[in-house]
């Protein structure tokens, strides 16, 4: 067997441009939350959104929907299942549990799935066992960060040649033709071409291409017989 490949983002330079940007952003605006509300002007999950919308904006987990709701929607999941939880006195090892679990669900269902949101159910849920804890809590710098995120990383991704929300543009489907096969260096030139970073490999790629190929021709065996 060959030597699997590491996978670096091609883009990696633009990227981190724009993280620091959307960042910086970010925690511009989440000093507008009065200081004397005791939060902080960061939150983390939006490091991770940032890592997403930067670097592979191509991702259905990194479009806008996604990291508005995902993360939002987690938050406020979470703050509700803490808040349940502290008051039912069942411990905050459950509560997280099933905050991330119930994020997931909601955010599958919402079809805005954004990995950074599991990290914010988290954060709600532990937010909701505070002493003092009520709305917004959390929700305020965090509502704030994912603003600037989501303004930076559509103007930076669409002047850098990345328009964000992403939308893919199929070729033109040709005529068919009894045979179907590439060479491993003819995807590699594809994915050059397109300069779109992608959440997976292209080794991943290579092998559901190979997996059509085998099913195609399978199909047209049973056609002919």
């Amino acid at each position: 067997m060959g030597e699997k490949r590491i996978w670096v983002p091609a883009g990696w330079p633009r990227a981190s441009v724009g993280a620091v940007l959307g960042i910086a952003l970010a925690a511009l605006l989440g000093h507008l939350v009065p200081a004397n509300a005791g939060l902080p002007w960061i939150m983390a999950p939006v490091g991770a959104s940032a890592v997403l919308v930067f670097a592979v904006p191509a991702s259905p987990l990194a479009q806008p929907w996604s990291v508005v709701g995902g993360n939002l929607i987690s938050a406020s999941l979470g703050m509700a299942v803490g808040w349940l939880c502290a008051r039912a006195d069942l411990g905050a090892p459950l509560a997280v549990s099933v905050a991330v679990g119930g994020a997931i669900a909601v955010m599958a269902l919402a079809r805005c799935t954004h990995p950074p949101g599991g990290a914010a159910a988290i954060l709600g849920a532990l937010a909701g066992f505070a002493p003092d804890a009520e709305l917004p809590g959390p929700l305020a710098p965090l509502a704030l960060n994912v603003v600037g995120i989501v303004a930076v990383g559509w103007l930076y991704n669409t002047m850098t040649g990345h328009p964000w929300p992403h939308r893919t543009t199929a070729p033109p489907e040709p005529a068919p033709l009894r045979t179907v096969t590439y060479d491993r260096a003819d995807l590699d030139a594809v994915l050059a071409d397109w300069d779109e970073a992608l959440d997976v490999e292209a080794d991943d790629l290579d092998a559901l291409f190979r997996a059509v190929e085998r099913r195609v021709l399978r199909r047209w065996n049973d056609d002919l017989k």
